[in-house]
């Protein structure tokens, strides 16, 4: 009885693991271009913006400082998030990595 309990134990944990995975990977994104400081907007969320193909993205990072990007052409890694956009405001990521081009 001990096994099988141990054995649906093991199983419930493996399932919840993957979908946390998918569920963290859904909202992934990669966008190239230039970094800009974020001025007088309509939307009051973010404290950058990038813009790709005539669509704006709000941007924000707690683990980057998006200041050393300024006016500089990059990729970026982050994640879209939850609840934006808002009032018909761009998209906001949530920066996790930046290269320079």
């Amino acid at each position: 009885m001990k096994k099988l309990l141990f054995l649906l134990f093991i199983g419930f944990a493996m399932v919840s693991c993957n979908t946390a995975k998918q569920a963290g990977s859904k909202g992934l994104v990669k966008l190239s271009g230039k970094i800009e400081k974020l001025g007088m907007t309509t939307f009051q969320y973010g404290t950058h913006i990038l813009t790709v193909d005539a669509k704006t993205y709000a941007l924000r990072s707690s683990k980057v400082d998006l200041n050393a990007y300024i006016d500089k052409e990059v990729t970026l890694k982050g994640t879209k998030v939850d609840g934006y956009p808002i009032e018909n405001g761009p998209d906001l990521i949530e920066v996790e990595e930046v290269t320079s081009k």
